[in-house]
């Protein structure tokens, strides 16, 4: 396998790791009670931990720290809600073992694995052992059963209410003018203030002379555009620093800019191509619309939902920060 694929098994592998509360062979300190199962401090450290490894893995520096804050303060929350998902899956007899065989099936084939022999290699490569993982593959998708009968069944949208959306919300749907750009790219440390402006105007004379911009870009850019030929690629409004994006608007196809200092340095712009903003049609909105309503409703059903669910069932919580 190759890193990627490994790294994308390794996040496949521990997704929904949050909650395996197993009787106990001997007594330690008890974290919450749902109904007639326990929640312990090991449990509770076992998902902590798998947790903290998942977000190190796809988030950084201050994003990741934000992510750590918000999984510690819900985690408990969120395996006692487990916990009574899978008690509404028993009570319900819920049997998703083609469900499972799919799954495994899928992950096999995203992976490139050929086998189950190989799988289990794959997982004993990540610390994994195989009938741990299997359990918690099946107990996450008994979770989703449930919430797909109890939920995302019974959610209807009526066409007239997405083109009631449609109408009600056009901004929504503008897509802002694009430019295809070409630059001559000066990084601001390369030269004295002084080389700096004699190379602009060096620059624009030989384009005054007739040299193609394209080759004006190949010969005078600057890392980290030099290899790309001075390619800037499709810039947006909003994607792009605001003063480019305001040298380049009034400008048509292959027009350009004078030198604009931008946040990275200076820049020679030439439109390339342009489109004009628009406004998406219905039926290139449509689906969209749909996913927003849906998850929407989705959302504010399941809240009720679980809300529902912790009313009706027994929950004590021996230790709301058990790790103090």
């Amino acid at each position: 396998m190759t890193p990627k694929k490994r790294n994308r098994l390794f996040l496949i592998l521990l997704a929904g790791c949050a909650a395996a509360a197993a009787a106990q062979q001997v007594v330690e300190e008890i974290v919450a009670i749902v109904n007639d199962e326990v929640i312990t401090l090991s449990d509770y450290k076992k998902g902590y931990d798998q947790q903290v490894a998942q977000i190190k893995a796809q988030f950084q520096g201050e994003q990741q720290e934000k992510v750590l804050e918000q999984m510690k303060a819900e985690l408990l929350d969120s395996m006692i809600t487990i916990k009574l998902l899978l008690q509404l899956a028993k009570e319900q007899n819920l049997n998703v073992t083609d469900q499972l065989k799919m799954a495994i099936e899928n992950i096999k084939k995203e992976n490139s694995l050929e086998s189950d022999d190989e799988l289990q290699r794959a997982l004993r490569s990540q610390g994994l052992q195989y009938d741990a993982w299997l359990k918690d593959l099946e107990e996450r998708i008994l979770r989703e059963s449930v919430l797909y009968k109890e939920i995302n069944k019974s959610l209807v949208l009526d066409e007239a209410e997405i083109i009631d959306y449609y109408k009600k919300h056009g901004a929504e749907f503008v897509v802002p003018e694009e430019y295809k750009v070409r630059a001559v790219y000066l990084a601001p440390d390369l030269r004295s203030a002084a080389e700096t402006e004699a190379r602009k105007a060096e620059v624009l004379d030989k384009l005054k002379g007739g040299l193609d911009f394209a080759k004006a870009a190949e010969e005078f850019c600057d890392a980290p555009l030099k290899e790309a030929q001075g390619d800037l690629g499709t810039l947006k409004k909003g994607e792009t620093d605001k003063t480019l994006f305001e040298a380049l608007a009034p400008l048509k196809k292959g027009e350009r800019t004078g030198w604009v200092e931008g946040k990275k340095g200076w820049y020679l712009l030439q439109v390339e191509d342009k489109k004009d903003s628009r406004t998406r049609t219905f039926d290139e909105a449509k689906r969209d619309i749909e996913q927003k309503m849906f998850q929407e409703r989705q959302a504010a059903k399941m809240d009720g939902f679980l809300k529902d669910l912790k009313k009706r069932n027994y929950i004590k919580i021996l230790k709301p920060n058990p790790l103090g």
